[in-house]
């Protein structure tokens, strides 16, 4: 979905219960919050499309050793580094 607005990115994961991968992660972040339950975020940092394969690679396994990846994701970001280290934290719903 390159060359796609945020929005509609947001709004295709939303309704076809995709988590978000992306090297843009603070725009993605303030739309994910917006909704009650999403699937996920996974942030990524700027490298190449063989590097990026690799890291999601690396992410994927982290989060199977926390359990099924896409229940593990729901309402949370995993921020992936260079090295590929990871990182998880629940993104809650803004609230009020």
């Amino acid at each position: 979905m390159r060359g796609r607005p945020d929005h509609a990115i947001v709004a295709y994961c939303l309704q076809h219960d995709r988590v978000i991968v992306t090297q843009n992660a603070d725009d993605f972040r303030r739309l994910a919050i917006r909704t009650e339950i999403h699937p996920g975020l996974m942030t990524l940092p700027a490298v190449d499309r063989r590097d990026a394969e690799l890291l999601i690679l690396r992410a994927i396994a982290f989060l199977k050793e926390k359990g099924d990846p896409m229940d593990v994701m729901v309402n949370h970001v995993l921020e992936v580094e260079r090295d590929g280290s990871c990182k998880l934290f629940a993104l809650p719903p803004i609230v009020g």
